[in-house]
Formats: C-alpha cells, sequence, structure tokens
C-alpha cells in the first residue's frame, strides 16, 4: 500500500495510502484530494488530473503514450513533468510517490 504525498501549489500536502494497481486519480479521488477533479472518470479525455510528477520520481514512472501526449498538449500550465494521473497505475515501488497539482487546477 504505498504512501502517495499530493502536494497543492500553495503547499499544502495531502498524504494518502493508495491501492497497488489503481491509478494516481482514483487514489486522489478516493481519498478527497483537493484539485484532482476527474471529470471523464479516467479515460484520458480531459486534463483535470493534471499533475507534475516530481524530479526524483520522473524515471520510475513509465513514459507517457499519445494519448496522454495529446491531452497534456492542451492542458494549462503544462511542463516536462506534467502527467495525467489517471495514467499513472501505482505499484508498491512507488512508495513515497510526490506529485504537484498546478494552479490552474483551482
Amino acid at each position: 500500500m504505498p504512501k502517495i504525498a499530493f502536494i497543492e501549489h500553495d503547499n499544502t500536502e495531502h498524504t494518502v495510502n493508495a491501492l497497488a494497481g489503481q491509478s494516481l486519480m482514483q487514489a486522489a479521488i478516493d481519498n478527497s484530494v483537493p484539485r484532482i477533479l476527474a471529470d471523464c472518470g479516467g479515460y484520458c479525455n480531459c486534463a483535470t488530473c493534471h499533475c507534475y510528477v516530481d524530479d526524483r520520481w520522473a524515471a520510475s514512472i513509465p513514459p507517457a503514450k499519445h494519448p496522454e501526449l495529446d491531452m497534456l498538449s492542451g492542458a494549462i500550465d503544462a511542463n516536462g513533468n506534467s502527467r495525467l494521473g489517471c495514467q499513472i497505475l501505482l505499484t508498491n515501488e512507488l512508495e513515497g510517490l510526490v506529485v504537484r497539482l498546478p494552479v490552474s487546477q483551482i
């Protein structure tokens, strides 16, 4: 059961216990993390679960694929660490993962 830290743009931190095999987005929703809206329910049809993966963890997560990259190209404030939480499947190896939430998701 990996612990994940979601950090809002104002540095408010929400540390949650997630289930291995679920998406980062679902872990946020299940634990009422604010700023993760998940409007499309995890189907990679919006960017309301946009987050920034901390530099220390970027290499531990498989790279984004075509559909996610398309959605990120239209996300507000996207950068090189941008990911959609619905496309990141959690594993026990991601214990301690840190993601930041963009100011645009207020």
